[in-house]
């Protein structure tokens, strides 16, 4: 068998055991496709996994399916000597092998539910829109020092008053991202940040810093800001395939709360 074509169906079995692709709701007819130690194979089973190679772009072809039945006579040898040990009683095992299911019917439930509730452009346009909003039209190139106490900041400042340079002085930040670069946060939207850190810096000048120490949950800051520019967002069409991926995210996670609010668990 091709090696890499053996390696994706392999990594297509596992997909499909984790996500319950859309091939699961296709019909399937009930018949065996090869027979093992006497063990017939149902064709469902081949079927669904040609199917979650086509669904990655794989053309069905003969090949394809010599593969499939190879990797799935193999899969079925290996079940029958596992079987033969006894590992199929193992509590252990029955646990995963519940837990194996429960993500096969979860995922077609899921799938399911997507499809029969698709995103409307509206809705697209609605979270762009919104999206813009919040994040504005500029963007600020700043550095920072994070230390934990009003003093320490107060000293820091102190120390910008007399020359010194921020790039120096974040040496001494407890921010392990930047300190190796100078305090350096490179180029950011202000909604990337915490608010005080944002409000405190798109008011300053470009050039100047914080004179008065900034407190948010992560500590004490003094910014100075770099440059400012105007931010560059993609239009609509080039973002709506990410969006209408985020909503509907957020469309399952919630139908999941509202369902779990339902639940009665006891």
């Amino acid at each position: 068998m091709n090696r890499t074509l053996r390696h994706a169906i392999l990594l297509a079995f596992a997909v499909s055991v984790c996500s319950a692709p859309v091939f699961a709701q296709k019909t399937a007819v009930a018949a065996a496709f090869a027979t093992v130690n006497g063990k017939a194979l149902p064709k469902a089973r081949a079927d669904a996994l040609i199917a979650g190679q086509a669904a990655q772009g794989q053309p069905d072809s003969p090949e394809l399916r010599k593969a499939v039945t190879e990797e799935l006579v193999r899969r079925e040898i290996l079940t029958q000597e596992s079987v033969k040990k006894g590992f199929d009683k193992k509590p252990e095992i029955q646990g995963q092998i519940d837990l194996a299911r429960q993500g096969v019917l979860i995922g077609a439930y899921l799938n399911d539910y997507v499809k029969t509730h698709p995103i409307s452009e509206e809705q697209i346009k609605k979270e762009y829109t919104e999206i813009t909003a919040k994040l504005g039209n500029k963007e600020y190139k700043a550095r920072h020092v994070l230390v934990e106490t009003e003093d320490q900041a107060k000293a820091i400042i102190a120390k910008l008053k007399k020359g010194e340079k921020i790039e120096d002085l974040a040496k001494e930040s407890k921010d392990p991202g930047s300190k190796d670069r100078g305090g350096d946060l490179g180029w950011a939207n202000p909604a990337s940040f915490v608010p005080p850190f944002s409000a405190a810096m798109t008011k300053l000048e470009k050039g100047k810093f914080t004179e008065t120490p900034v407190k948010s949950d992560f500590g004490w800051h003094v910014i100075q800001l770099d440059d400012v520019r105007e931010l560059k967002l993609p239009p609509m069409e080039e973002a709506k395939g990410q969006i209408a991926q985020q909503l509907q995210q957020r469309m399952v996670q919630k139908h999941i709360d509202e369902l779990r609010a339902k639940a009665k668990v006891e």
